[in-house]
């Protein structure tokens, strides 16, 4: 008799996109929980010191975490509850799955975060791929007024 024994580990993508431009920035990270969710959002706003930013979430508990502290280049903005598809990024994640890990297996975490990383950084370097997936009219429109 074999015996087996089942385990799951985790690692998890955080992703923010511009529909206007298809500038997407990512970061693999162990938890979702308030303090991986600050180190994005500290990135993100990092990454675009001069610029005035505002990241559409959804109700998640870590994105509404209160040790959470905006940097002053970033607002939040929540989605109604139970609509991620108004959510630019979810169509990302769509893709993501069907064209870069649909039926695949992984001998170890660090195979999968490796394939994870070139995964997002394919996304990353193409702001066309990015703008056709999740720049939708409304959202467009809404930008220009």
């Amino acid at each position: 008799m074999v015996k087996a024994m089942v385990s799951q580990e985790y690692t998890y993508a955080y992703a923010a996109v511009s529909p206007a431009d298809g500038r997407m920035d990512s970061l693999i990270l162990p938890h979702v929980n308030g303090q991986c969710m600050q180190l994005f959002l500290d990135e993100v706003a990092t990454r675009y010191p001069n610029e005035r930013l505002a990241m559409v979430l959804d109700g998640a508990g870590w994105h509404r975490s209160e040790a959470i502290r905006l940097p002053d280049n970033l607002r939040l903005l929540f989605l109604p509850p139970y609509s991620p598809e108004l959510n630019p990024v979810e169509h990302v994640w769509d893709d993501l799955r069907e064209k870069h890990f649909h039926n695949h297996v992984f001998d170890s975490i660090d195979a999968l975060e490796n394939h994870l990383e070139h995964a997002l950084q394919d996304y990353e370097n193409n702001p066309i791929l990015v703008a056709s997936i999740s720049a939708w009219p409304w959202i467009v429109n809404a930008l220009k007024n």
